[in-house]
């Protein structure tokens, strides 16, 4: 296990674990003259401390809800390897209730009313899949890879795209010549994107975020749409506008 999960969430959790049995476990008895054990008021019977159990270990020895919060000190990377190491872990590594905290830590509590479908750790994943290629989409913009950006979009004719500037672009083929026009400009684009968002439903997925230019112009607030086809997100939506700032567009690049 040591060498499965990475050392400083390994020590997290163990310190975790380790007070939380410690708390549990009895206070020392004492002897009396006349030979009579004096047990202290919170002492439990032998067979009844936890830690005595015959190969019973430590996880199996804790209530649910303390075992997901033990959980809950490891990242992602370190949860999906702990699950691999035995049938126990497996098992304390899939619960649902671990992975709805960890998509609370990563991404956000908005969605704290939801039952997703699949469960909680097959929402999480398609979550960092949608980010992973929102992400992507705007290092498109920074290389100006048009072949990239054709394959990015889905090959359809409802597609639409609205660039900052208000022009709406319908169709495949229009939004294409679209992303073109702007990469044959002079200037780059490197936008720092923030208040990243996500929603997901079975085959579709929406983004919005906050992307700057610099720090001294207003955010552009955009919103993309994801299609699932073929085992691959599409983009079938882009919209992105300017955010007024007392209410003047201080925006001078427009995408």
């Amino acid at each position: 296990l040591v060498q499965i999960i990475p050392s400083n969430s390994l020590v997290r959790c163990n310190r975790f674990l380790s007070q939380k049995i410690n708390l549990e476990k009895p206070m020392p008895s004492t002897s009396l003259a006349n030979g009579s054990v004096n047990r202290n008021a919170g002492d439990r019977p032998p067979d009844a401390v936890a830690d005595d159990k015959p190969g019973v270990s430590m996880m199996e020895q804790l209530v649910p809800e303390i075992t997901t919060h033990a959980l809950s000190y490891l990242d992602y990377p370190s949860l999906c390897r702990l699950s691999m190491t035995n049938s126990l872990m497996r098992k304390a590594a899939n619960d649902d209730n671990a992975w709805k905290a960890l998509f609370h830590k990563d991404f956000t509590l908005e969605q704290d009313g939801i039952t997703p479908v699949n469960g909680w750790k097959a929402y999480y994943a398609t979550t960092r899949a949608i980010i992973s290629v929102n992400t992507g989409f705007f290092d498109i913009i920074r290389e100006r890879s048009l072949p990239e950006m054709a394959q990015l979009w889905l090959n359809s004719d409802y597609v639409k795209c609205i660039h900052a500037s208000g022009e709406l672009f319908s169709g495949y083929s229009e939004v294409m010549q679209s992303w073109q026009l702007c990469f044959n400009w002079e200037q780059g684009f490197d936008f720092q994107v923030h208040n990243v968002r996500t929603r997901i439903l079975t085959d579709m997925a929406w983004v919005t975020m906050k992307a700057y230019l610099n720090v001294d112009a207003g955010p552009f607030l955009i919103t993309n749409v994801f299609e699932h086809h073929n085992g691959r997100w599409h983009m079938v939506h882009h919209h992105s506008s300017v955010m007024l700032i007392d209410g003047v567009n201080q925006q001078v690049v427009v995408h």
